[in-house]
C-alpha cells in the first residue's frame, strides 16, 4: 500500500452516471489486475474505494458510477485538480491459473476491472472472452475497448434492448473456457457460480471502512473462516467460498 497525490488528466462520462478518469501519479504500488485505492475527498470522512481499470507507468484509469455524494462530488472535478489516493489495495487476480481459454464476466461497475486484466492475458497469448452485463442498452460501457485488445466480446441486457437478453450467464452457455474471472454485484456472483463448470475467482464489490483490513467492516465466510475483501480480497477463490442466504 502506498499513499500519495495524484493529478486529474481527464474526467470525462461515458454513460449517463459511469464515468472515467484518468489520473497521473506514482503507480508502482499497484501490482496486478483486480486491486483497487481509495479516494479522499475533502468534506468526507471515508475514503471512497474504487477499482483499478487500468494502469501504465505513472497513469491510472478509473472508471467509477454516480451512486451517491461522493462519487456525485468526483463527477464535477476537473483536469489538473490533485486526489489522495491509497495505491495497491487488495490482491489481484491469479493469472497462472487461467489455462488457454479464460472467461470474464462483469456485471455494471464490475466491468472496470476486467480491462487490466483481459489486457494482460491476451499479452500472454490467452484466447479471452469477455462478457458484460448491464440492465439496458444505454448503459453499455467499454465494449469496443475490450474488442480493441483482441477478446471476443459478448454484452447481455437484462431488457433485451442490447446483445442477449438476460444476464451475463445466459451469454455464456455456448462458451468453452479453462477458468473465469468475474466481478458484479452478489446476486450475479452466485448465479455465476451455479452455472460454471470450472474453477475460477471471484472479486467481491463490499461497502468497507478502511480499505486495508483494519475495522473489519467487510468480511466474507470462507471454508477457512472470515476474509476481509479489503484484505485477503477482494479475490476469492470458487472453492472457498461459502455463501450466505
Amino acid at each position: 500500500m502506498k499513499q500519495g497525490m495524484f493529478t486529474i488528466a481527464e474526467n470525462t462520462p461515458l454513460t449517463q452516471s459511469v464515468y472515467r478518469m484518468r489520473l497521473a501519479g506514482d503507480t508502482t504500488a499497484i501490482t496486478s489486475p483486480g486491486q483497487f485505492v481509495n479516494i479522499k475527498l475533502d468534506g468526507y470522512y471515508l475514503r471512497r474505494p474504487i477499482s483499478v481499470c487500468d494502469c501504465v507507468s505513472g497513469e491510472l484509469t478509473l472508471l467509477y458510477k454516480v451512486v451517491g455524494h461522493g462519487t456525485e462530488v468526483m463527477s464535477r472535478m476537473t483536469a489538473g485538480q490533485q486526489l489522495d489516493l491509497l495505491t495497491g489495495l487488495g490482491n489481484g487476480y491469479d493469472l497462472s491459473k487461467s489455462g488457454a481459454r479464460p472467461l470474464l464476466l462483469g456485471g455494471g461497475v464490475g466491468v472496470p476491472p476486467r480491462y487490466m486484466l483481459a489486457k494482460e492475458l491476451i499479452a500472454q497469448g490467452k484466447q479471452v472472452t469477455v462478457i458484460l452485463g448491464f440492465n439496458k442498452k444505454d448503459e453499455v460501457f467499454y465494449e469496443e475497448e475490450f474488442r480493441a485488445l483482441g477478446a471476443e466480446v459478448r454484452v447481455a441486457t437484462a431488457d433485451g434492448s442490447y446483445g442477449t437478453k438476460g444476464f451475463v450467464t445466459d451469454a455464456m452457455q455456448d462458451v468453452a473456457y479453462t477458468h473465469f474471472y468475474t466481478c458484479g454485484p452478489e446476486p450475479m456472483l452466485k448465479a455465476v457460480y451455479k452455472a460454471t463448470t470450472t474453477s475460477g475467482q471471484f472479486s467481491f464489490e463490499e461497502r468497507m471502512g478502511c480499505g486495508f483490513g483494519a475495522c473489519m467492516g467487510c468480511s466474507c465466510k470462507t471454508i477457512t473462516g472470515n476474509k476481509r475483501i479489503c484484505k485477503e480480497g477482494p479475490v476469492l477463490v470458487k472453492e472457498d467460498i461459502l455463501w450466505q442466504n
